[in-house]
């Protein structure tokens, strides 16, 4: 009860702490914050550079083009924290941004978290969360806080299935009476997606390109299933062989090629998630098919290349880069319905 009294003083807010991108909602408002995962610091150092205001997209903008002096850091990898240290760093700049620096009272925080992380990788984000500023933490599995954000039915008797593919990690939870039924965690995302397109263009081309370049080159025509209309794009690196700047052109066939191992193993994921199905629950995913969510569904073809290795019908969510963060801001707003579902520092960790 005094916990829920602090509350009225305080702005709660819900964190879906992404690889690539962190998102931040407060109860009432939405999604108040959507800035990359990235923290620019001394090299050598844990030192945040401009008093602490070096991160998120004043940081990402410095990826691939800091000189020796400055690192620019991704503190997550594959969905939990590598770089303990810059990620208290982070989350202290973006918890301040949003609840503000003269507040008494410091926040409840919601957190999704991957399905499969361990318990240290739990306690890391405790730590790295309380040190921030959270004043209690509660960690929600990513595939529920998805499920709840795209309004699926998980709180009925019946089988929701999303597949979430963040960038770090692809989520595949099978979801029925607020429950999970089901699910597989496999640390193969957006992030891999990237790297097989530097490989390919490291193989096919000598060409040497960064990973936002890669990233770029992947939104603008990457996918994996045929298109009515292949497309084209100029990429620029460093000729591997020459060692000066040098540009080519790269095809969305070419890409899909890249791509395809990856989103092989994301594939087979989905599969043997529904190998162990309880039957059942099978049967009503083939009335209600498979929902995709995360960055990673937004790449051309991804719903039809899983639709035919599944069978089933597979539909992207609203807003699929958000899904999450919106699940987090009902659990904030439900909190005390939806506590004890939820882990938190209370129970020991």
């Amino acid at each position: 009860m005094f916990d829920s009294l602090l509350g009225l003083f305080s702005t709660d807010m819900g964190i879906d702490l992404g690889t690539c991108n962190t998102l931040v909602c407060v109860k009432g408002e939405g999604i108040v914050l959507n800035e990359p995962s990235v923290v620019a610091v001394k090299r050598g150092t844990n030192q945040v550079l401009r008093d602490g205001n070096a991160v998120g997209l004043v940081a990402k903008e410095m990826l691939g083009k800091t000189p020796g002096s400055i690192s620019a850091i991704r503190p997550l990898k594959d969905g939990v924290i590598a770089d303990f240290d810059i990620t208290e760093a982070m989350l202290g700049y973006f918890i301040r941004k949003v609840h503000g620096r003269n507040r008494l009272v410091r926040p409840r925080v919601v957190i999704a978290i991957p399905s499969g992380i361990t318990a240290v990788e739990k306690r890391a984000v405790y730590n790295s969360a309380e040190r921030a500023g959270a004043r209690r933490v509660y960690l929600v599995e990513e595939p529920m806080a998805a499920g709840i954000g795209a309004g699926l039915p998980i709180g009925e008797p019946t089988a929701s299935m999303i597949v979430d593919i963040g960038g770090g990690t692809t989520e595949v939870a099978i979801m029925s009476l607020a429950d999970v039924a089901g699910s597989s965690s496999i640390r193969v995302a957006g992030d891999e997606f990237d790297e097989a397109i530097i490989a390919y263009m490291r193989k096919t081309y000598n060409l040497m390109i960064g990973q936002q370049s890669a990233e770029r080159i992947k939104i603008e025509i990457g996918s994996v299933a045929e298109l009515d209309e292949e497309m084209t794009r100029e990429v620029c690196g460093r000729d591997l062989i020459g060692g000066l700047p040098r540009r080519c052109e790269v095809s969305s066939k070419e890409i899909r090629e890249a791509l395809s191992e990856p989103v092989g193993q994301i594939i087979d994921c989905v599969t043997r998630t529904l190998e162990n199905t309880e039957p059942e629950l099978a049967a009503d995913l083939v009335e209600n098919g498979v929902y995709l969510a995360g960055g990673g569904a937004l790449v051309r073809g991804m719903d039809r290349r899983l639709s035919e290795a599944t069978g089933l019908d597979v539909k992207v969510v609203d807003d699929p880069l958000s899904c999450v963060a919106r699940g987090t801001s009902v659990y904030l707003e439900n909190l005390s319905v939806w506590k004890d579902t939820m882990e938190s520092d209370a129970d020991g960790f």
